[in-house]
């Protein structure tokens, strides 16, 4: 409750959730002429069955919200503007001039976020253009798509026109509150919008388990949970929040010795610090990746198998992509495993860190500054890495194995793991630093022992000098690129 005794971190505070209030307005406001009852009911009842599409809208709902089976003007969600942030961040390792820009500092950062925004455009209307011809494709089950008789015969090209300018506006609209959250409010506004959109799916996945809960010790003929598996449930949930933060908050601590310099009759430096290697560097980009690419798979092979006879090797490997069957579950860990070792590459880059180390005066013991310190610190990542993509598969993996052996709805168990639950995690352990930093710098008093003064204590006569940052465990904070 420190917080709030602090008007400048109170007022960040209200203005986060305001903001995050005016994005779950948008959520309820409709595109005009589709009609939502019969969009939400289709998308419903492709998102309980075990099918590719369904698990693409639970996939994309996940960042959206739940927007896309309602057509909001937020329907796109924070998505164009995540994807374009990643495109660049790819780009700026196989493009020089981009490699250049990203060195200059704050000045080129500024100008690939303005490329950044425009490709968001871009992707919003490419996005809009393709969910605006899914609303109104006419099929045998719905003669208009989805929208009402009137609106598909006398203004279909108003709601063409109308829908692309709303979906755009949605999400540029988006894009621009996580800035204003950014410079204005606290926290990581494009992460606390996504972590908003998988909250708000919370309310519904405790429905479900209410609604299909029998208090007895096995389930009933009318209900699918027994209290064993809702204690279970409950366990689960406990040990993967936990084992999701430790993994965000883990790292490999390497020992870094700062050499000594004289200057005059002073001797400088000679200091040990540590420089923190996260566990898990590349976040949840592998989760990201390896869901999205696992899809494609039961799309081909669904969409060849009819066209055969039920011998045939389509449907085979159609039924072996299905979440939770043996083949499924290996090809979705080495996708793991790839693309944890593939964005560390993208991202870490050893002989920039002992270039840096080298500039500053800082050396790991044992070791001779430059291709040697590059060497070891790629060497010692790679080993991180492996144990990272370990743990990162097993969350990645639970809520598939619950739903399929123990037969839970996979909106209840995407909260025992996953993408969803890693990134609340981390936006929430991101939360709580920026307030911690935000309260250490302003000295509050409740940081202290017993709420104490801020203020040292004098020291008693004859005592020995103070050493000041002596022994420190974290980095220099002057060295770019060393904080966790």
């Amino acid at each position: 409750m420190n917080i709030f005794r602090i008007p400048e971190l109170r007022n960040k505070l209200f203005f986060t959730i305001g903001l995050l209030c005016v994005y779950r307005i948008g959520f309820y406001i409709p595109l005009p002429g589709v009609d939502s009852g019969a969009l939400n009911n289709y998308i419903k009842l492709q998102s309980t069955g075990n099918t590719a599409l369904g698990q693409i809208n639970n996939y994309l709902s996940l960042f959206s919200g739940g927007t896309l089976q309602y057509a909001t003007v937020f329907g796109l969600g924070i998505m164009p503007y995540i994807s374009s942030a990643i495109i660049f961040q790819l780009l700026g390792t196989v493009i020089p001039s981009l490699e250049k820009l990203k060195k200059e500092g704050e000045p080129g950062m500024r100008k690939i976020n303005e490329w950044t925004r425009y490709a968001t455009v871009a992707l919003c209307a490419v996005q809009a253009v393709f969910w605006l011809y899914r609303l109104s494709s006419r099929d045998q089950d719905h003669p208009h798509g989805f929208l009402y008789p009137d609106v598909y015969y006398n203004h279909f090209m108003m709601f063409w026109v109308i829908g692309m300018f709303a979906m755009i506006a949605g999400g540029i609209f988006l894009m621009w509150l996580g800035e204003q959250i950014d410079q204005f409010g606290i926290g990581n506004g494009i992460s606390l919008i996504i972590m908003a959109g998988i909250v708000s799916r919370i309310p519904a996945a405790i429905q479900d388990v209410w609604s299909n809960t029998s208090f007895r010790v096995t389930a009933s003929a009318t209900t699918h949970y027994g209290i064993g598996t809702i204690l279970f449930l409950v366990a689960a949930f406990i040990g993967v929040v936990s084992g999701a933060i430790l993994l965000e908050m883990s790292q490999r601590r390497i020992t870094i010795q700062q050499a000594k310099h004289i200057r005059g009759r002073h001797v400088y430096g000679g200091q040990s610090q540590y420089l923190p290697l996260r566990v898990n560097h590349g976040g949840v980009m592998p989760i990201i990746f390896a869901s999205s690419l696992m899809l494609f798979p039961q799309l081909l092979f669904s969409a060849l198998a009819p066209h055969f006879s039920q011998s045939n090797v389509f449907a085979v490997f159609y039924e072996s992509f299905q979440q939770g069957q043996y083949l499924y579950v290996l090809a979705y860990i080495a996708m793991i495993y790839f693309f944890s070792y593939f964005w560390n590459t993208v991202q870490f880059q050893p002989k920039e860190m002992a270039d840096q180390l080298r500039d500053y005066g800082s050396f790991i013991r044992g070791l001779r500054p430059g291709k040697r310190t590059a060497e070891y610190l790629e060497n010692v990542m790679m080993r991180v890495t492996y144990c990272g993509a370990a743990f990162l598969s097993i969350i990645a993996l639970v809520p598939t194995v619950v739903s399929h052996y123990m037969g839970v709805n996979y909106t209840t168990t995407q909260f025992l793991g996953g993408t969803g639950l890693l990134i609340v995690v981390s936006v929430l352990v991101d939360f709580i630093n920026r307030v911690e930093a935000n309260l250490v710098m302003r000295n509050y008093e409740g940081l202290t022992d017993a709420g104490s003064s801020t203020t040292r204590p004098p020291r008693p006569p004859n005592s020995p000098p103070r050493l000041e940052a002596s022994n420190s465990r974290y980095p220099n904070p002057s060295i770019k690129g060393f904080t966790a």
